[in-house]
């Protein structure tokens, strides 16, 4: 444990600095969909007196799984002050959504997953919150969005916790944790006694 929270202080001023840029909030997706980047229209604009095609809707993407491929994870959330109750009430639906679940899964991630809040305060004013995975479920996916969907089938309810959650995140990452086994010191024999020259009578 020791380990892990030398990590998290050496980590600490990293992972938070490119909150100082975020003075605004970015809209994250729903879950179960992502950003679609900015593009250049393909098609030219429309003439004055004709109609205009209908264009057919881009296919949604699949959300990037959170998954981890060391046996100990962190994941790092930086929140805005003035949304921290928002985002600790979406911790609360997080946790009971984790207790809640039948997927063995889900039960072995929920076993190892605690959440911390930083006692410094990040850059920008921020506040910084810290998933602990000791130990990860390797391979699992960690999103918030995917757990929170399986427990809660009611859209509207999903919505507001996940406006709860976007609307206070600014930024996050991840890390995964190796854990070090220091080599063995160099063993050294002792020296020899040196040999009695002494005389005797």
């Amino acid at each position: 444990m020791r380990s892990v929270c030398a990590a998290i202080g050496a980590v600490l001023v990293l992972i938070a600095a490119p909150a100082a840029a975020a003075q605004q909030p970015t809209s994250a997706p729903a879950p179960g969909q992502t950003k679609s980047p900015t593009q250049a229209p393909t098609t030219p604009p429309p003439v004055a007196g004709q109609a205009t095609p209908a264009q057919p809707a881009a296919p949604a993407q699949a959300p990037l799984p959170r998954t981890f491929t060391a046996p100990v994870g962190l994941l790092f959330n930086t929140v805005r002050a003035d949304r921290v109750e928002d985002f600790e009430r979406a911790m609360g639906y997080l946790q009971a959504a984790l207790a809640a679940s039948t997927n063995e899964r889900v039960r072995a991630q929920a076993a190892s997953w605690r959440i911390f809040k930083a006692t410094e305060g990040a850059p920008g004013g921020a506040v910084l919150y810290v998933f602990l995975l000791d130990p990860t479920v390797v391979g699992a996916d960690y999103s918030l969005g995917r757990i929170l969907a399986d427990a809660y089938p009611d859209q509207a309810k999903l919505q507001e916790i996940w406006k709860l959650y976007s609307g206070s995140v600014t930024g996050g990452s991840l890390l995964n944790l190796t854990p070090v086994k220091p080599a063995p010191a160099a063993s050294t024999k002792p020296a020899a006694p040196a040999a009695d020259t002494t005389e005797k009578p």
